[in-house]
């Protein structure tokens, strides 16, 4: 989908991926076109069972369809059909304040960052931020901190805006709602600069239902998570491992190292053999370690290659534009 960029500055496209949205997103698509009146706004579809996709054409956006369900394959799509210079990422559900789109645009451009998050402060509305998924968010945010590093505060908002090279840089391979997940990972991998903005949160209209399962979509989470710390992180993934059977091994051979110096016998075999095995265990996965972080880093080096062929967006002020 090949655009020309407006003379007013930035191409702007709005992404809204929905299912069963009907209720919702002629809202959002009305509230987005009166915040960026300039911006072009796309539904993609994943295949509604309800009057979604009629009443996002009658509100004016321009629709597609995703069969392939989940978040993550529509994100995928999303990403790979439009093209733009800033890219504004919003659920379909009316709950993120589109007023704040273009204070979140002109913070990417300001500070040159290739990501801003739209962190949800509801205020305390009731029905706007259930608990559990509340607290859900907190322990997987600090997951990720803690294994990637940053400093993330709403890792899983679906409120985000992106530059050109962010987009066509990232690979998109989960399916679901960890995809957020996912977007989070990819800026700290790359080292990409982002920035944080709070944003006003609210309930959903009346007679419409969220599509996030608290457990299975966290399950689903913590699934991405590890496989990306294995992706990512292969030699703190199996030195960890390591370490772990090492340290086993070695607690277990102790006893029989004394009893050995004493008695020179080995009274345990059993025993004396699964230290050995603990101790080739570590071994390996050290090696498996190493090997992958070399893989893991040449792949890197490409993607932050591609990243970086790909030019970030210019204010109109700017005196290189």
């Amino acid at each position: 989908m090949q655009t020309v960029a407006p003379d007013h500055g930035p191409d702007v496209a709005v992404l809204i991926p929905c299912f069963n949205e009907e209720l919702a997103i002629a809202r959002v698509i009305q509230e987005f076109r009166a915040a960026l009146p300039h911006a072009r706004v796309h539904v993609f579809d994943n295949a509604s069972t309800d009057r979604t996709i009629d009443v996002a054409r009658d509100a004016g956006a321009a629709v597609r369809t995703v069969g392939l369900r989940g978040k993550g394959n529509v994100v995928r799509r999303m990403f790979a059909d439009v093209d733009a210079d800033i890219y504004v990422l919003v659920d379909g559900d009316a709950t993120y304040d589109a007023s704040s789109a273009p204070a979140m645009i002109e913070r990417l451009l300001r500070d040159g960052s290739d990501m801003v998050v739209g962190v949800r402060k509801d205020d305390n509305l009731v029905g706007a931020y259930r608990s559990g998924h509340r607290v859900g968010n907190r322990i997987l945010t600090g997951c990720v901190a803690m294994i990637f590093g940053g400093t993330f505060t709403d890792m899983l908002s679906g409120y985000r805006v992106f530059t050109r090279r962010y987009v066509k840089s990232f690979p998109a391979l989960s399916a679901g709602f960890e995809t957020e997940t996912e977007l989070t990972v990819h800026a700290l991998e790359l080292r990409m600069p982002w920035s944080e903005m709070d944003t006003p949160y609210s309930t959903r209209p009346e007679g419409s239902e969220s599509k996030l399962s608290t457990y299975k979509d966290g399950l689903r989470i913590v699934r991405m998570i590890l496989r990306l710390f294995v992706a990512e992180r292969p030699l703190h993934f199996f030195g960890l491992i390591g370490a772990l059977s090492l340290i086993v091994g070695v607690v277990i051979a102790a006893p029989l190292l004394t009893t050995y110096l004493t008695t020179h016998e080995v009274p345990r075999l059993p025993t004396a053999l699964l230290s050995t095995g603990l101790a080739l265990v570590a071994a390996i996965s050290l090696v498996c370690g190493l090997i992958m972080d070399a893989v893991t880093r040449g792949r890197r080096e490409l993607k932050r290659l591609f990243y970086l062929a790909i030019p970030g967006p210019v204010e109109p002020s700017d005196p290189l534009s």
